[in-house]
């Protein structure tokens, strides 16, 4: 199985997005996420009403530091049930580094995680996806000398026997490979049925990484670029998956995301880091032209000339 370590948060921005980055013309807020009002335009400052034990997902006053560092500065989230979420900040701003802490991968330096109206901030990070939580990650986490069916049948299994009593040499049952086949369908492998892993395009690996995902059963999806590295048409084709995904299972989606085009198309609000803190956050029609976010993402690409 291959891993990949996300602890030093090293996204990079691609340098014709950073040209036509833009997000939400709002309220500018630091550590708190500003939220959106009756009119479409607009956001403002967080009520008391914005709470995460409200929502799908949420955090409260997150901080993660390494060292003198800090990678994600007192952010607050709270992000509604079926609303899929972007998430979006120059390099090193602290997108992965906050889905890391969310997920449980990295334990935070102060504040909560709420899944559901639940706090799981001291919840295992493989007692998650049973609660309901799902990752998607940036580096393809795959069996590779494994099948696609294989693959996703492992998750399948783990889901229904649990990690500790998962038996690899057990079949998983006529339900078990019926579900399997049915994610594999909805992602758009089934041609890929019996094809190992590591044989797969790089696109058909973030595919099957997406099946594997939901395999789980979620209710809330992180996607972690799910299109990094893939073709325009394969974009396209991934980012219509994912809005497919999202209204037919009735998912809540926080996805981080550097196509600019892909976040402005399928998102329902955009959330902006910077240097760890959220700088706005808001719908996509407003998103293209708030200065602050273009100073976030300009100033950054400067700073690392």
């Amino acid at each position: 199985m291959v891993r990949v370590s996300d602890d030093s948060d090293t996204e990079g921005v691609d340098a014709e997005a950073a040209g036509t980055d833009a997000a939400i013309g709002t309220t500018t807020t630091t550590g708190t996420e500003a939220a959106t009002s009756g009119t479409a335009a607009s956001a403002t400052r967080p009520t008391s009403d914005d709470s995460p034990r409200e929502a799908a997902v949420g955090t409260v006053g997150l901080t993660r530091k390494f060292g003198e560092i800090t990678a994600v500065d007192d952010v607050s989230l709270t992000v509604p049930r079926g609303e899929l979420r972007a998430v979006i900040g120059p390099n090193g701003a602290g997108k992965t580094t906050l889905f890391n802490t969310v997920t449980g991968a990295l334990s935070p330096t102060a504040g909560s995680v709420w899944l559901a109206g639940e706090e799981i901030t001291d919840v295992p990070q493989a007692r998650r996806p049973h609660l309901g939580l799902a990752r998607s990650f940036q580096g393809n986490e795959l069996f590779t000398d494994r099948t696609v069916l294989e693959n996703v049948r492992i998750v399948v299994q783990t889901t229904q026997q649990g990690p500790f009593r998962l038996d690899l040499f057990r079949d998983a049952g006529p339900v078990g490979r019926e579900r399997a086949t049915e994610l594999i369908e909805r992602v758009g492998l089934a041609a890929e049925l019996d094809s190992v892993a590591r044989n797969l395009s790089h696109g058909d690996q973030r595919r099957l990484g997406i099946a594997m995902a939901l395999a789980t059963d979620p209710d809330v999806l992180l996607l972690d670029e799910p299109t990094s590295g893939m073709s325009p048409g394969a974009t396209a084709r991934t980012a219509d998956l994912i809005e497919d995904i999202q209204e037919t299972l009735g998912l809540t989606v926080l996805l981080i995301e550097h196509d600019v085009e892909v976040v402005l198309s399928i998102s329902d609000r955009i959330t902006v880091l910077d240097r760890g803190a959220v700088v706005a956050t808001g719908p996509p029609e407003v998103v293209r032209d708030d200065p602050a976010v273009q100073d976030a993402y300009l100033g950054g690409m400067r700073e690392n000339e």
